[in-house]
């Protein structure tokens, strides 16, 4: 089953996503199609939707910066991109939950974006949209319970939960096609891509959930979050 799993993927994905480009060439014209949309994104918060104040799009642009910086302060486990953060996710996890689900989807996105930017390298245009948008999009799950049930300690608890393990399975799907390429690791047997894909990402998908999901915690119970919601709001 898992060598089907992973054979699949390959078989339905890889031949018509890379084509005839290298690894360099896709990664080329990816970087130039992300700052690309980034741009156009920025400017559909600022022209084209009446739903976002200044203080919003304020806000996310504060939001992304202070999760993109933190991000830079890490421990990576495992080759190849895996890191433990500094609890970067926190900042646009608290923009999700104040802001709701349009507005935190937009900056998932850019956020997404920018850590391509980071270390840009893919292996398909697909593995890229798994990794980069797929990814990091979905935080704006806070949002959308938040907007639902009004509560804050659901909406960035069980928000933050819903969002890494979707993240989690996006990391998980990227994996199985790297490994079956031996992309990570040449020497690995490529019919165990799937159990590989699993474990890479237990190493340091886990330890980054759980920072993030104590952190937030901890602003809950000190009512801090409180107080930067008034802020935030105001």
């Amino acid at each position: 089953m898992f060598k089907l799993t992973s054979s699949v993927l390959a078989a339905n994905f890889l031949p018509l996503l890379a084509a005839k480009l290298d690894l360099t060439e896709i990664t080329t014209v990816i970087s130039w199609i992300a700052v690309g949309v980034m741009a156009l994104l920025i400017v559909l918060l600022c022209v084209f939707s009446k739903k976002l104040s200044t203080r919003t799009i304020v806000m996310a642009g504060i939001c992304i910066a202070a999760s993109f910086g933190l991000s830079y302060l890490k421990i990576s486990p495992v080759n190849n991109g895996g890191s433990v953060t500094a609890a970067s996710l926190v900042p646009l996890l608290i923009f999700s939950c104040m802001y709701g689900f349009f507005p935190s989807l937009l900056a998932g996105i850019i956020y997404g974006l920018l850590q391509f930017l980071q270390s840009p390298w893919v292996l398909t245009p697909f593995t890229f949209l798994l990794d980069f948008v797929l990814a990091f999009s979905p935080i704006c799950v806070v949002g959308a319970i938040k907007d639902t049930t009004k509560n804050n300690n659901f909406a960035l608890l069980g928000g933050t939960a819903i969002f890494f393990a979707i993240r989690f399975i996006m990391h998980f799907a990227s994996g199985i096609i790297y490994f079956e390429h031996g992309a990570i690791y040449t020497t690995l047997p490529q019919s165990s891509a799937f159990i590989y894909s699993l474990l890479y990402q237990v190493v340091y998908i886990v330890p980054d959930f759980l920072i993030n999901f104590i952190v937030i915690l901890i602003l809950l119970k000190t009512k801090t979050y409180d107080k930067l919601e008034k802020i935030g709001l105001k």
